[in-house]
């Protein structure tokens, strides 16, 4: 079995991968990269890596022999390095969202297409277990056609915007909430099988923090509404602020025949519910009613070497897909076609939502 060497950059996020990546018997980490010297000799040391392999500069960490790049830095430098990563000859697993602009996103996808590599975004809650169980109920048919569909990320990150004791902005503090769209809009178009063509939005303001306007980090919330190519509607709501303790990942879908929601009171394994016309039970006094599904992160029956990543077992799945699809030459599940789906749809509805609130065309791409 052939081994593909791997490098990773950014070593905040990109640790787990790291911790993943050095437990699968089908990669050899042989690269790392960040900024941090401390923390990349230290990961460098753990991980049994010779001073050579590790990397402040990704110009040359990415000119060094390997098959894969994991990108997992902030998302300001995800298109950028992304292309230097193709262009060099490197396959390409990419954390989320792909890019800041639409024009970004068409160079990243240009760029695949002449290169012909293998891209894929790390959007890792598309293979949440309960995630990848509704998707089998959704292609039996047993929701019927979905009409509707919501999601809610709700993730207090203050820490992560600004160091109060400094006064130093961190990177994410230049994010709108709603850039931030794929943990939300990657599930439901999984499983909508669908793609938004159309998108509006709205904030809530700087309530909270009055004196951050400058920085769209600090929105209170941001809501966007999407029409699909199948003529359903999605609503999300993303906030990077509000007071939600534990932090929310909600979704539900609304079919012809039937509802899935997951649980309101955190991110991890949920009591949801679903009901299905015609095969969930009635109550006793003979009204439909809902049963109830308990959604985990985690595959109970998924290898022990899924365990060493991080958000349950859906990143070893996630990698699994990445490098079939790079051995095989095909494309993986979440293409640089799907990563724009995820992606630029949040551009579009933040677009909206600091203009007029109307709705906006979304643009398309094709690779």
């Amino acid at each position: 079995m052939r081994k593909w060497k791997v490098g990773i950059a950014g070593l905040r996020r990109g640790r787990g991968f790291v911790s993943l990546f050095a437990a699968h018997p089908r990669v050899e980490v042989v690269g790392l990269c960040d900024v941090d010297e401390t923390a990349l000799s230290d990961l460098g040391e753990a991980f049994r890596l010779p001073d050579g392999d590790l990397h402040t500069q990704f110009e040359r960490f990415v000119q060094a022999p390997m098959d894969i790049v994991i990108i997992a830095t902030p998302i300001r430098f995800h298109a950028e390095q992304t292309i230097q990563s193709l262009e060099n000859g490197k396959h390409v697993l990419c954390e989320q969202t792909a890019a800041y602009t639409i024009g970004e996103c068409e160079r990243i996808v240009e760029t695949v297409r002449h290169t012909g590599l293998t891209y894929m975004m790390a959007e890792n809650y598309c293979y949440f277990h309960y995630i990848r169980q509704w998707h089998d109920l959704i292609r039996q048919g047993k929701l019927g056609g979905i009409f509707y569909a919501e999601a809610e990320y709700v993730h207090e990150i203050e820490d992560l915007l600004i160091d109060r004791a400094t006064g130093n902005y961190h990177w994410r503090h230049e994010r709108p909430p709603i850039w931030y769209c794929a943990h939300c809009l990657g599930p439901l178009l999984t499983l909508m099988d669908d793609r938004i063509v159309q998108a509006c939005g709205s904030h809530a303001g700087f309530h909270k923090h009055p004196d951050q306007k400058d920085h769209l980090g600090f929105l209170d919330a941001e809501v966007g509404l999407f029409r699909t190519a199948k003529g359903a509607l999605i609503k999300i709501l993303r906030s990077q602020v509000a007071p939600r303790y534990p932090h929310l990942v909600y979704y539900s879908l609304y079919g012809q025949r039937g509802y899935l929601e997951n649980g309101r009171f955190g991110w991890g394994d949920t009591d949801g519910q679903v009901w299905i016309q015609g095969e969930t039970p009635d109550s006793p006094n003979g009204h439909p009613e809902a049963a109830p599904m308990h959604c985990a992160l985690s595959d109970p029956n998924a290898p022990e070497e899924a365990l060493h990543g991080g958000h349950g077992t859906s990143e070893y799945y996630m990698i699994r897909d990445f490098l079939d699809a790079v051995e095989s030459g095909t494309r993986p599940p979440i293409d640089v076609v799907r990563a724009m789906d995820f992606t630029v749809p949040g551009i579009v509805a933040h677009d909206s939502a600091m203009s007029d609130g109307n709705w906006l065309d979304v643009p398309l791409f094709d690779c």
